[in-house]
């Protein structure tokens, strides 16, 4: 619903600590404890999004040739991405994976805070109008309302359609392996014969976005700056991302950058590549110094 991992720690901290505070105005005569606490954290998530500014991602920016250092965009307007583990239970994990696929949370962008609120608590937490209606104070009606007004600006704002990489399908994971493999041998043709003609990719904080396959293909022909580096397979966003590992002057690969992959018909559709995400491994349970998965596909953060 924040679009950031990290503002969502601070609503879930700040939801337990008011739980605790106020937990003798519960009243189980009025509704389930579970209501009450998804009321609270709705609130919270409501008070921080009326001063917060819509996140984006890569592909919602314009188009580039090149590489512009100075094109920075400040970080609470990027979508970050999050680890599966740290949303979905392992007993849902099918079922709700779609909501915190990047397209979707980049969708709920789009809507105002309540109708936001609203398609979380009604399609993807599964609440009742009825109990939707307590936790926002509103009737049922006005939530079926905002529910069909926050339906439609989805379908309209959507980007085109991707595929969740499954771990457990033959064909992601030999798309996945072979991903690896053109990205740590440097193959050009490789990566080539992996990404979409209309492939996108992106590099945030830096405003840089490239479109096409040719293109993409073109600036990491001409570059070796990920030379060396080695990818470890995490689950992310519902899908499969990486943890990028970089050698240091010492020869040790330490955490580098996040990376999310996203497919279309078998093949890569966008990759987005998050820098300054190296402080992060440890939430997708990657460790502080690579170390090759003891199996050649076996995801982190699971």
């Amino acid at each position: 619903m924040l679009g950031s991992s990290a503002d969502a720690d601070d609503a879930a901290q700040e939801t337990l600590i008011r739980a605790y505070t106020r937990f003798d105005s519960f009243d189980p005569e009025r509704g389930r404890l579970s209501t009450w606490v998804h009321a609270i954290a709705t609130n919270i998530c409501l008070d921080m999004l009326r001063s917060a500014r819509r996140r984006m991602l890569v592909w919602e920016g314009p188009v580039s040739t090149g590489f512009d250092p100075d094109a920075v965009v400040p970080a609470d307007r990027w979508l970050d991405p999050v680890a599966d583990a740290r949303v979905l239970d392992p007993a849902d994990r099918v079922v709700r994976r779609e909501s915190v696929r990047l397209a979707f949370v980049a969708a709920l962008q789009h809507l105002p805070p309540r109708q936001r609120a609203v398609l979380v608590l009604r399609e993807v937490l599964a609440f009742s109008a009825a109990e939707t209606a307590t936790m926002l104070e509103v009737s049922p009606a006005a939530v079926n309302s905002a529910l069909q007004r926050a339906r439609t600006t989805l379908a309209a704002v959507r980007p085109s359609a991707t595929d969740p990489l499954d771990p457990g399908d033959p064909d992601d994971r030999d798309l996945v392996r072979r991903y690896v493999a053109a990205f740590e041998n440097h193959d050009v043709d490789g990566l080539a014969a992996l990404l979409c003609e209309d492939a996108e990719s992106g590099m945030p904080p830096f405003a840089w976005r490239l479109s096409g396959r040719d293109l993409i293909v073109s600036v990491f022909a001409a570059g070796d700056a990920c030379a060396g580096d080695r990818l470890v397979p995490v689950r992310m966003n519902g899908s499969v991302g990486f943890g990028q590992y970089r050698p240091g002057t010492d020869g040790v690969l330490r955490p580098f950058a996040l990376l999310a992959i996203q497919a279309r018909a078998g093949l890569i559709a966008r990759q987005v590549t998050y820098l300054d995400s190296g402080d992060r491994f440890a939430e997708f349970g990657l460790p502080p110094i690579f170390r090759a998965p003891t199996d050649e596909f076996s995801p982190s953060g699971s």
